[in-house]
């Protein structure tokens, strides 16, 4: 999903940080961003600590289990930034159900990061037809949760310049029920 999202947010005014530990991936990523738009402001990161540090806001596409390990390496320089989580913590790694303790990956991610303001967006269903969007915003509806009303605010407006219909579905709590759609 991080891909797709990449490819649609390029097609804004943003600078896009773009980190992968699949450097190969990544690269045909970039090719195909300036394929797209020639015009893209993309940069290749290569410590997504750093990258963090720059960012206005992260977003992360990673498994929930390797959220908890970056968590714990941008806590200082992702003070008060917005973290946008797109894992589920339904799945781990290999694709098996997690048992989690009644809370969600997002709850986790802000009790990881205290200091931030983490906004869930994306379902599981989301992610078969992301690639697929369109401009059509009948067709692509966003919900989205969150703890911070700005930040809420600020990714909502983020993702229906990108042309998506976003809604805010309530707190982190909701979560729960966001990361379990299918």
């Amino acid at each position: 999903m991080g891909a797709e999202i990449s490819k649609i947010l390029a097609n804004g005014n943003y600078k896009l940080l773009l980190q992968s530990n699949e450097q190969d991936e990544l690269h045909t990523l970039v090719n195909e961003i300036y394929a797209a738009n020639p015009n893209a402001d993309v940069e290749v990161i290569s410590c997504f600590v750093d990258g963090s540090w720059e960012a206005d806001i992260i977003i992360t596409d990673i498994d929930a289990e390797a959220e908890h390990m970056v968590a714990e390496k941008i806590r200082e320089v992702a003070n008060q930034k917005i973290i946008i989580s797109i894992a589920h913590a339904l799945h781990d790694t290999n694709k098996a159900v997690r048992i989690s303790d009644g809370v969600s990956s997002a709850e986790e991610m802000q009790d990881l990061l205290p200091h931030s303001k983490v906004v869930k967006v994306f379902n599981t269903s989301f992610a078969h037809n992301i690639a697929s969007h369109t401009t059509d915003s009948a067709k692509t509806v966003t919900l989205m949760a969150g703890n911070d009303s700005e930040a809420l605010q600020t990714v909502f407006g983020l993702f229906s310049i990108a042309g998506f219909n976003p809604v805010i579905a309530g707190d982190l709590t909701v979560s729960r029920a966001l990361e379990h759609i299918q």
